[in-house]
């Protein structure tokens, strides 16, 4: 029997126009069970099945195909993370928050706190605007 990971990766890759493979599979099912932001790294540590290129092509085709967003990071470095519905092939509708909890450094998407407006002067256009939050999470703030 299929799990319900299972089942809803495959939707979601049907969903994106992706055709459905063991590999994308897996990633993707990882991203679903995450519960925030993975890297590169991250993916490449869960699934030693994988190679540095299918991981990194993997990604790529998920962020250009409106399934995963990219979040900076102060490393330099991407993280991934679950796109809302709104996304779609080339135009993300991510006009969220992320935290980093400096702690356990885990990265989330605040989906319910919006990007604030910003006024820039006359002639710029803004075309993607990231705001990444740095802190201590809620499960590391609390008293043990």
């Amino acid at each position: 029997m299929m799990s319900s990971s299972a089942k809803d990766a495959r939707a979601l890759l049907k969903k994106h126009a992706l055709s459905v493979t063991e590999g994308r599979l897996r990633i993707l099912e990882l991203f679903l069970r995450a519960g925030g932001a993975l890297s590169h790294a991250d993916v490449e540590k869960a699934d030693t099945t994988f190679d540095r290129v299918t991981v990194y092509r993997t990604l790529q085709s998920f962020v250009e195909k409106g399934l995963l967003h990219t979040i900076p990071t102060s490393e330099n470095n991407v993280r991934y993370a679950l796109c809302n519905d709104a996304c779609t092939t080339h135009r993300h509708q991510d006009d969220h928050v992320h935290f980093v909890c400096d702690v356990c450094r885990k990265t989330v998407c605040l989906d319910h706190v919006a990007v604030p407006a910003l006024l820039l002067p006359a002639g710029f256009v803004s075309e993607q605007v990231q705001v990444v939050v740095h802190g201590v999470c809620d499960l590391c703030a609390r008293p043990r």
